[in-house]
């Protein structure tokens, strides 16, 4: 996948997957009746690492130079 593509694949994800994950997340912990504090707190912490692991390759080098762009220090 190019620099470029991982780029805005990443905005899409942070600027709509990740507001409908996090609605997802709480819309569960709801339909749980509200479990007690400590298991809410486990289950926020839980899915808020979950959901990056799949997406760890799209995000890794995004705030670097564009490797296959050219050199701007010369």
């Amino acid at each position: 996948m190019t620099y470029k593509t991982r780029r805005r694949l990443s905005l899409l994800i942070l600027l709509v997957g990740l507001p409908l994950y996090i609605v997802v997340a709480v819309t569960a912990i709801n339909l749980m009746d509200r479990p007690s504090i400590f298991v809410e707190l486990l289950v926020y912490v839980g899915l808020g690492v979950l959901w990056a692991v799949p997406l760890k390759a799209v995000f890794r080098g995004i705030g670097q130079a564009d490797p296959d762009g050219p050199d701007s220090g010369s």
